[in-house]
């Protein structure tokens, strides 16, 4: 041999400035798509358990007394239909034809408040076979209802007491829409997110196809559930690794920096993209794949959670705006209220912000090393331990 490199074993010439930039761009498209999909995927979850659990969660609300069996209510209602807003929406109504009074609702408002939370837990599932990934997956998606059953702790208890939050929420609803009996103008602020229309479109789609196949009552709400929960999984595998190539190095660190600055940049985010895509749980879902891959870190991704939680209540508030259901008002306002003051009450102060991020962590060690820890939580906090509240204190007059 002479020492020449034969042509064919020539090292290729690097990609141009263009040919990076178009790989960028479909790469980002690709995300965008995968987002999509994903979302779908969670409709579908969420779409087929309300299609299994709407006629039980409804019967839950009826002769619930006890504060405490609202609460267990609340989370349960939740957690059938995987919607805190038709949750909300059922006990506006009940509120409304006067079955419920304001005071009996409000646990429930709170329960639906944990029990949301259940939606991101089961997505962060999907990284359960890459250690590290899940545990970052998992405390994410616990650090919003250690959040939220730290406010209930201390919000409950006050509120049975003083009556705090209805009566700041009936307060609030007097200043809006006058005195009780006072003529309101008739039709509220409607807002149709493109986002979850066309979620739902794709959702209509997958479930006619699937009726096409023959698939109809529980086997239908069944196949869609194993469909949706397919395609969580693949999209979450998809996105992570597009996401973890396309925001790495000097993006990831300028984002971490943003929000690291102020909570109130990650608080307004949340209320924003709540708002515009008018569920907390796709929100909070969508933060799951981005602290799985490491490109956001769990305190900042906390107060974008915090934000969702008060975003979450801007629909229902803008909707009952100018009608004469002053219930749906306060009920809004009592969902509005809470959130408010649970951010204050814990964010502010490093020592109690740091106690769900510390809760999270732990747990996440634990389900991290042993998936068991996944099954007691999910079905504890979320099943077991509201129904045994629910039949417990529901026997209480």
């Amino acid at each position: 041999m002479n020492g020449i490199v034969p042509a064919s074993h020539e090292l290729p010439e690097p990609p141009t400035q263009m040919q990076r930039t178009l790989g960028v761009l479909m790469r980002v498209a690709l995300v965008l798509g995968l987002l999509y999909l994903f979302l779908v995927a969670i409709q579908m979850m969420g779409g087929s358990i309300k299609m299994m659990g709407a006629n039980a969660s409804e019967g839950l609300f009826s002769g619930v007394n006890n504060p405490f069996a609202g609460l267990a209510v609340g989370i349960l209602a939740t957690v059938l239909v995987q919607s805190s807003s038709t949750t909300t929406a059922t006990i506006v109504a009940l509120v409304g034809s006067g079955t419920l009074t304001v005071d009996q609702a409000v646990p429930m408002i709170m329960g639906a408040n944990i029990g949301t939370t259940v939606t991101n837990t089961l997505v962060s599932i999907g990284h359960l076979r890459k250690s590290m990934a899940f545990r970052r997956a998992f405390a994410a998606a616990t650090v919003h209802d250690f959040f939220n059953l730290l406010c209930v702790i201390v919000l409950l208890p006050i509120e049975i007491m003083t009556g705090f939050l209805a009566h700041t929420a009936e307060w609030a609803t007097s200043l809006i829409l006058g005195a009780p009996g006072a003529e309101t103008a008739a039709g509220g602020v409607t807002y149709k997110s493109p986002i979850k229309v066309a979620v739902k479109a794709a959702f209509k789609g997958a479930q006619g196809l699937l009726e096409d196949f023959g698939f109809e009552g529980t086997a239908l709400a069944v196949a869609i559930l194993v469909v949706g929960i397919a395609l969580t999984f693949t999209c979450l595998i998809l996105i992570t690794k597009n996401m973890r190539a396309l925001v790495s190095g000097p993006l990831e660190h300028a984002l971490n920096r943003s929000l690291g600055r102020s909570g109130l940049i990650g608080i307004l985010i949340g209320i924003l993209i709540t708002a515009a895509v008018q569920s907390s749980s796709i929100t909070t879902s969508l933060l799951v794949p981005l602290c799985a891959a490491g490109i956001l870190s769990l305190e900042n991704a906390f107060p974008i959670m915090l934000g969702a939680n008060i975003g979450t209540t801007i629909t229902a508030m803008l909707a009952s705006l100018g009608t004469d259901e002053r219930g749906g008002l306060t009920i809004a306002l009592v969902h509005l209220t809470f959130n408010i003051c649970g951010v204050l009450l814990f964010y502010p102060i490093k020592r109690l912000r740091h106690l769900p991020l510390r809760a999270a962590r732990w747990l996440a060690d634990k389900a991290s090393v042993n998936p068991i820890w996944v099954l007691g939580y999910v079905g504890g906090a979320f099943v077991l331990m509201p129904l045994l509240g629910w039949w417990a204190f529901g026997q209480l007059k």
